[in-house]
């Protein structure tokens, strides 16, 4: 057999690999298949959300208002004329750029954070460790109610506190993990290379962590849209009309006792889908991610 021939039947590598593991991953496991998929209609109600719905979302029309849902209005519409099922769509696009930003903040302080604790110890660990005492110190979502209502209930300062209220969380799995793997034979393969102490925490305990981290990523975005739609409920969050399924749970709970059920309904339902979703798809991330796993 020939050089080229033997390269030409190399197994993929890469991201052929990743993507083929992925397709494994998801069709051996139905719970992982549905996960995916209820994600990706948040994705493309996030994405395509605007320009998709039937309605404008701000738009109001008081001839309409409290309408049960209809072949017209598919989710009724509320108090103002507004079509509800293009107000909860659209505010997809909101919900989930909070959880995205909040958790990929948190991961990039906290878990860079919580690995060095582990990784180096000594003052480093006493200092982080000092400092995700002081924030366990507090009920959380009054920590984040604070720190909103100091800064400002702006879409930034939710995911600043979404992110400082999750640290602890990150600091503390990140930490376990890296105290367990800094005396493991590849780090001191690693260390014995040249390789500077800052490079294998990036480059050999990180990924080694990521299984794990990844699940914890997942759940802290289902907590982050409902951390965000708990603040917008009690009127430190996203400001009205902007469309969102905490404020437009809001809402609708002054309508429920007169029987207009569907206005707190359906946002309520798209929360519940979001966190749900979230909940399932950490389990199929470390499976994708975990270099273990790979068949």
């Amino acid at each position: 057999m020939t050089l080229a021939t033997a390269d030409t039947q190399k197994a993929p590598g890469g991201l052929a690999a990743t993507l083929a593991h992925a397709r494994y991953v998801i069709s051996d496991n139905p719970v992982t298949g549905i996960a995916f998929g209820m994600f990706l209609v948040l994705v493309v109600c996030a994405t395509f959300g605007p320009f998709i719905v039937p309605y404008d979302p701000l738009a109001s029309d008081t001839a309409a208002a409290l309408q049960p849902p209809s072949a017209a209005h598919w989710f009724g519409t509320d108090n103002l004329g507004r079509d509800i099922f293009s107000r909860v769509v659209v505010a997809s696009r909101l919900d989930m750029a909070i959880a995205i930003f909040s958790v990929a903040l948190v991961f990039a302080v906290g878990g860079v954070a919580g690995i060095a604790s582990g990784f180096f110890g000594g003052w480093t660990d006493r200092i982080i460790g000092r400092i995700s005492d002081t924030i366990m110190a507090f009920p959380l979502f009054v920590l984040a109610m604070g720190i909103v209502a100091a800064l400002g209930n702006t879409v930034t300062n939710i995911v600043i506190a979404t992110a400082i209220i999750n640290f602890p969380l990150y600091v503390r799995v990140a930490k376990s993990e890296a105290a367990i793997r800094r005396n493991a034979g590849y780090v001191q393969a690693a260390r014995l290379t040249g390789n500077s102490e800052w490079r294998i925490l990036l480059t050999t305990i990180l990924p080694n962590i990521m299984p794990i981290m990844m699940v914890q990523m997942s759940l802290t975005m289902g907590y982050a849209i409902l951390n965000a739609a708990g603040l917008s409920f009690i009127g430190l969050g996203v400001r009205p009309p902007t469309p969102e399924w905490g404020i437009m749970v809001a809402e609708g709970s002054a309508y429920i006792v007169s029987g207009e059920w569907w206005i707190a309904l359906f946002p309520g339902l798209a929360l519940m889908f979001a966190v749900f979703c979230f909940n399932l798809l950490g389990d199929g991330l470390r499976d994708i991610v975990d270099p273990q796993r790979r068949t």
